[in-house]
């Protein structure tokens, strides 16, 4: 069950987001969501919902990570839209347009992932092509575990991620999550930036635009501490059955795109996940591409949905 509703969550002034570049998508609210009653909870939803196309059911469900938001598929979105199919990028809570519980406590792997299966169910999604980097995988690959999610279910397209099985961790992930820890107040934009060189001001602004200060960055802050890599830590039950799923279950389609340059989640991780995904396809490899390979992400929507056949 997700957890009761923070009594304090921060709300990003709109103003704050008047001059994102590239990213003129229809934003839709919703503060009723079974479990999550009081928070407002940002998405984008475009595409052939809105067109009356009879492609209208088929969904490309785009989970962002940490510390970004729905920003970061802005070059992978219009790609999916010419495809005839209906696009879904929401923000996490804690990131992006969506409220902010201001406490660390606030925030766990079950409270993410609960609210994602709550708004795949609101929002009625069918046929599901599930998108996900970074957080947005630790959370997506084990919602088909979900027996009503595994239903809605048919592709992925997987990007620098992983399942957190509770294996211990990297010296990078181990410095990432210290700096993170002792940093309230995360320079957002220039992280993202630094493996991400061709971004521009504008665009390294909109990765800040979501935390007017410090006291928004709570999420920002703890995520890299929720991540399952010991045993006990939330995350690591449900993470080794979506393992079984994808070694076992699964038997859609696949396509795997891997940012080189990631010093936590490149080559040799990602290949590891690979061996988990039963038929995952030979990966893009992406030589200059950060942890953020997104930004990417026009090559990498556009070889997918050639694999996919979409």
């Amino acid at each position: 069950m997700a957890k009761s509703t923070p009594i304090n969550a921060l709300r990003t002034p709109e103003e704050r987001f008047a001059n994102i570049p590239d990213f003129d998508f229809p934003v839709k609210y919703v503060d009723d969501l079974k479990g999550y009653e009081g928070l407002r909870i940002a998405y984008i939803d475009t595409g052939a919902k809105d067109t009356g196309s009879s492609d209208a059911d088929r969904t490309f469900l785009c989970l962002h990570g940490e510390p970004s938001w729905s920003f970061l598929y802005r070059r992978m979105i219009p790609v999916f839209l010419n495809s005839g199919a209906r696009v879904i990028a929401p923000d996490l809570l804690g990131f992006g347009r969506s409220d902010k519980p201001a406490k660390q406590s606030d925030y766990s792997f079950h409270f993410h992932r609960n609210y994602l299966l709550e708004l795949v169910e609101r929002l009625d999604l069918q046929n599901i092509t599930l998108v996900v980097q970074d957080w947005g995988g630790l959370l997506g690959l084990t919602l088909p575990v979900d027996e009503k999610f595994r239903a809605r279910f048919s592709d992925l397209i997987v990007m620098n991620t992983g399942l957190g099985l509770g294996r211990g961790m990297t010296e990078g992930f181990l410095a990432w999550k210290n700096y993170a820890m002792n940093t309230p107040d995360l320079p957002i934009g220039s992280l993202i930036a630094r493996g991400t060189p061709h971004l521009t001001e504008a665009e390294i602004a909109a990765y800040d635009a979501p935390f007017p200060n410090a006291d928004y960055k709570a999420g920002a802050q703890i995520f890299p501490a929720l991540v399952p890599v010991e045993p006990e830590m939330e995350g690591v039950d449900i993470s080794m059955a979506a393992a079984q799923y994808w070694q076992k279950d699964f038997n859609g389609k696949s396509y795997m795109a891997i940012g080189a340059a990631d010093p936590v989640l490149g080559v040799k991780p990602m290949m590891s996940l690979k061996k988990i995904i039963n038929g995952c396809s030979e990966p893009m490899i992406i030589e200059d591409g950060g942890h953020f390979v997104q930004e990417w992400g026009e090559e990498i929507a556009q070889a997918a949905l050639q694999h996919l056949n979409k």
